[in-house]
């Protein structure tokens, strides 16, 4: 695929571009984008604020890493897309500048492949790409070079010039469907590269052919089979699978295809049929114009984020901001047609009265992120939560899990004692007892030696790399000790208390991998016994901790800080470990999924992003308050281009976490309806939070909390509920 910016490497890969290379790119990137992008015809609201380019920058530089850059791949960014999209949405318009990179798209990268269709961020989807082709090419090389000083993003819109091609591009789309308009040189004949053999699913089967004279329509494979419909204002002279030695394409060629009229092709997609995409396409954008569908898309944007109003902070502040509140809502991802079909767990074609999504990113987003879902958007998390309780019923009765946790609980929990409750409880728990009190394949992993003995042993092995696959054993504990507090709660709800009791007992499980010789939690192996040596300091992708060292592993006991520090010999204790997690330097491990540090705390990846409040439990908020003010101000805007986060997204949480910050309230135990109080960035912020209209203020300047009010009348401790939040609103009086 030709020589790149990179030397001779294979740019549809993980391309071992070298690190000279890449700040060679750095270096020659255009000036930097600001936070708030110029205010246009269709942004009039706060998605004016809005930057989809926060978050695609790398970080490179050792200031910012924490360590010196030597590795081949990137360390990881916030791995987010700036195309188009909508909430929640099924189709996600990706600009692709690397697969199997991330969402697709690095900001320093100069090579455009395509526009795929799906993208969650997580080295996966990015289904059916296309670019806009003219001239003479190979199928495996037909990337065009562009540049940043033209290219431009906005809620629900993309555009860029294709350099190669002299052609510019927009996108804009709707929940189901994608809106192409591409501006070529008018003596050029208008051509649409379909890549329909690739993917970062590795497709083994798809599907292209022409239907009539102005569409054609197919499908594609790759973490779920879509479907496709799309429709030109060209008529089409033929659809051709065209191939070399290393790749193939196809190519849709276009009659009297010359002059000055843009090529304008809209895209349905389903994951059902042919005929389903093509009546998601009827229902949602056949007949409107590329400005009418892009202005809808901003009006959509402009609904839901505008349900939160602030007021003061600076222009930085406001940007970051809404960026991040953007940010949390674009996953999970739709997967049901316009009339309510989706294709079920078994793989059967069913229609059960709800919106079906994909799963949440659980070991991620039920931090923060899906308890925001449920205030903003309380129908989608309940379509949500129906949707991952019927793939549950139909895969073996366990709540589906992600990747390392189980934690379906607190998203469940927390949505209905928020009185979110349009979906079946007693379904939902069922399941979720299931995942905590029977072992078997689809549940928790090495639950059997979780229940025998209360804690998960480790292997005992020495001079573990970073990398290596064990375990995770500390984390597991004690975030199953959590999920069973979270599994507890929806017990009560329904009475079951022989169950609640049980689960309540068993979510102090977190205590029995504490270490009091060391203050560290820390792995056990069969026979009890301390793993040994213990440096913890050294990162671990899951040898004992997942993506963590014993420093990131501190202070998780959501649902019991008091019984948490009281491990410790007294406060003083508890206070000297916190500061020492804080100042003590992260000694320069390099890991790619451990970015941005404020001494040996990683803001970059989740472990750990709720033990700054542990100061709150040793009567030294203030302390927390200075953490979370240096987080907010330093680690969302990164980089030469100040366009990357201390790390990866996740779907949304790292996102979630400024915005609840910066609203002065965090989900410290997102199972339980409250939230922790923190200083308010913005003097006055106000909510529509389940036809609620909430106001919280900020009075006085400084870190000390000094009074914390609600409708007028103090709140004692540092908890605000969520029925008093909505009844009463919050003040905050600092100094």
């Amino acid at each position: 695929m030709g020589e790149g910016l990179g030397g001779e490497a294979d740019p549809f890969t993980s391309a071992p571009y070298t690190l000279m290379n890449y700040k060679l790119i750095i270096r020659r990137a255009v000036a930097v984008f600001a936070l708030c992008l110029p205010l246009s015809s269709f942004a009039q609201g706060v998605t004016r604020y809005v930057n989809p380019f926060l978050g695609t920058a790398t970080l490179w530089l050792p200031e910012d890493l924490g360590y010196t850059h030597t590795e081949t791949k990137r360390a990881w960014g916030a791995e987010v897309s700036p195309g188009s999209t909508l909430p929640n949405a099924m189709v996600q318009v990706a600009p692709v500048t690397m697969y199997h990179s991330g969402a697709g798209y690095q900001y320093e990268d100069r090579e455009m492949y395509g526009f795929a269709h799906t993208c969650k961020g997580h080295w996966n989807l990015l289904h059916l790409p296309v670019l806009p082709v003219t001239g003479y090419f190979y199928p495996r090389n037909y990337a065009s070079h562009f540049s940043h000083s033209r290219e431009e993003a906005h809620p629900g819109y993309y555009s860029v010039f294709l350099e190669r091609y002299g052609v510019t591009a927009e996108l804009t789309s709707t929940l189901r469907c994608a809106f192409h308009r591409y501006s070529f040189r008018p003596a050029d004949e208008k051509q649409l590269l379909v890549d329909i053999s690739r993917n970062n699913g590795r497709p083994r089967r798809y599907e292209i052919h022409q239907e009539d004279t102005r569409s054609f329509a197919g499908f594609q494979d790759g973490e779920g089979r879509i479907y496709f419909y799309a429709v030109t204002n060209y008529d089409i002279s033929g659809v051709e699978m065209v191939q070399d030695q290393s790749h193939k394409v196809a190519i849709v060629d276009f009659r009297d295809s010359r002059g000055e009229r843009p090529l304008e092709v809209r895209f349905g997609f389903s994951f059902v049929s042919i005929e389903g995409a093509k009546a998601n396409l009827e229902a949602e954008m056949l007949t409107q114009s590329f400005d009418e569908v892009r202005l809808a898309a901003d009006n959509t944007w402009e609904k839901l984020i505008g349900r939160v109003q602030v007021s003061g902070g600076t222009e930085r502040q406001r940007g970051l901001f809404y960026s991040c509140l953007y940010r949390t809502f674009m996953w999970p991802a739709l997967r049901s047609d316009v009339n309510g079909d989706f294709i079920d767990e078994r793989g059967q074609r069913v229609n059960l009265g709800f919106r079906y999504y994909t799963n949440p990113s659980f070991w991620d987003t039920y931090r923060n992120k899906l308890v925001l879902l449920a205030m903003l958007s309380p129908d989608v998390a309940c379509d949500i939560i129906r949707s991952i309780t019927d793939r549950g019923e139909k895969r073996g009765g366990y709540m589906p899990t992600f990747f390392h946790g189980d934690h379906a609980s607190a998203f469940v929990a927390g949505t209905w004692l928020r009185g979110v409750r349009d979906f079946d409880l007693q379904r939902a728990y069922d399941l979720l007892l299931r995942n905590a009190t029977v072992p078997g394949r689809g549940g928790r992993p090495f639950l059997d030696e979780y229940i025998a003995q209360g804690w998960i042993a480790e292997k005992d092995t020495t001079n573990v790399p970073t990398g290596d696959e064990y375990k995770a054993a500390v984390t597991k504990t004690v975030e199953y000790a959590y999920d069973d507090y979270a599994t507890a709660l929806i017990a009560h709800e329904l009475k079951d208390r022989k169950n609640e009791k049980l689960l309540r007992k068993r979510s102090m499980n977190y205590k029995n991998l504490f270490d009091p010789s060391t203050g560290f939690w820390r792995g056990r192996i069969a026979d009890g016994s301390w793993i040994t040596p213990f440096d913890p300091y050294y990162p671990y992708y899951a040898y004992q901790y997942r993506e963590a060292n014993g420093w990131q592993s501190l202070f998780f006991a959501p649902h019991d800080p008091e019984g948490m520090v009281a491990l410790y010999p007294n406060a003083q204790a508890v206070e000297l470990k916190l500061d020492s997690l804080f100042s003590e330097p992260w000694r320069a491990y390099e890991a790619w999924n451990f970015t941005g540090f404020l001494g040996n705390y990683c803001h970059g990846n989740q472990p750990d992003h709720s033990v700054p409040y542990t100061y709150y439990f040793i009567d030294r908020q203030p302390k927390a308050q200075a953490i979370l003010n240096t987080l907010m101000e330093k680690y969302y805007d990164m980089g030469e281009d100040h366009l990357a986060y201390a790390g990866m997204d996740d779907a949304g949480e790292m996102s979630a976490w400024y915005v609840f910050n910066a609203l002065g309230i965090y989900t410290y135990s997102p199972a339980d309806p409250r939230y922790i109080v923190t200083v308010p960035l913005f003097p006055e912020v106000h909510l529509t939070v389940q036809d609620h209209d909430i106001a919280i203020r900020r009075q006085g300047e400084g870190l000390r909390i000094t009074s914390i009010q609600s409708g007028g009348k103090p709140v004692d401790g540092w908890f605000i509920d969520h029925s008093r939040l909505l009844d009463g609103g919050l003040t905050v009086v600092v100094e």
